[in-house]
C-alpha cells in the first residue's frame, strides 16, 4: 500500500513538473519568433491614444517604421526625436512611424507624448499580444517594414538616430519590388 502511494505521489510530482515545463516553454517562447528580414509581416490591431483602432495594413504601400517602447525605458525615450524628425521629413513621401507602447497605461504615455511633442501615432499594445507576434524580448526594438509589407530590417536595442533611418528607408526605397518568376 506504502509503494502504491508513492508510486502516485511520484506521479503526481512528475505530471507536475511535465506540466510546468510546458508552461514555461509557452512563455518564453512567446516573445522569441523574430520575424526573418523578407518574409511577410503579420498583421494586427491595437488602438491608438485617441481610441481609433488601427492596423499594419491600412499602411500598406508606406515604409513603416514599427518601434516597440515604454516611457521608462531611458534607450526608448533617447531616440524618439529622431523617429519624430524622420517622420515630419518623410511623412508626406510614404513613410510612417507606428510607436507600440508595451503594457503601460494610456494617461501616462499620453502625458509623455504630449511633453516630448511627438506627433506619430502611438498605439497601445496592452496585453503584450503585438510585441509578442513580433519577436520582442527587451526594449527598443525597431521593425523596418517596406511598401509591400514585408520585414526589411529588425532592430533590438540599437539606438536609432536621424542617419540610420534616412540610411534605411533610402535603402528600401532603392530596393525593386520581388516579382514572381515567369511561367512558360
Amino acid at each position: 500500500m506504502r509503494n502504491t502511494a508513492k508510486i502516485v505521489v511520484m506521479g503526481l510530482v512528475l505530471a507536475a513538473c511535465v506540466y510546468g515545463l510546458g508552461q514555461a516553454s509557452q512563455v518564453w517562447s512567446m516573445g522569441s519568433r523574430v520575424p526573418t528580414v523578407g518574409m511577410q509581416a503579420e498583421d494586427f490591431r491595437l488602438t491608438d491614444l485617441a481610441g481609433k483602432e488601427q492596423s499594419l495594413s491600412q499602411y500598406r504601400g508606406k515604409i513603416v517604421l514599427l518601434n516597440f517602447w515604454a516611457t521608462w525605458c531611458k534607450p526608448c525615450t533617447t531616440e524618439m526625436p529622431a523617429m519624430q524628425t524622420a517622420y515630419d521629413k518623410l511623412r508626406d513621401k510614404g513613410f510612417v512611424v507606428l510607436a507600440v507602447n508595451e503594457l503601460e497605461d494610456d494617461a501616462r504615455v499620453r502625458e509623455h507624448i504630449k511633453q516630448y511633442g511627438h506627433t506619430f501615432p502611438v498605439l497601445m499594445d496592452h496585453d503584450n499580444k503585438v510585441a509578442n507576434q513580433f519577436g520582442v524580448f527587451g526594449l527598443p526594438v525597431s521593425v523596418f517594414i517596406d511598401q509591400e509589407g514585408r520585414v526589411q530590417e529588425y532592430i533590438k536595442g540599437g539606438l536609432l538616430t536621424e542617419q540610420k533611418i534616412d540610411d534605411t528607408i533610402a535603402r528600401i526605397q532603392k530596393q525593386a519590388p520581388i516579382k514572381a518568376a515567369a511561367l512558360r
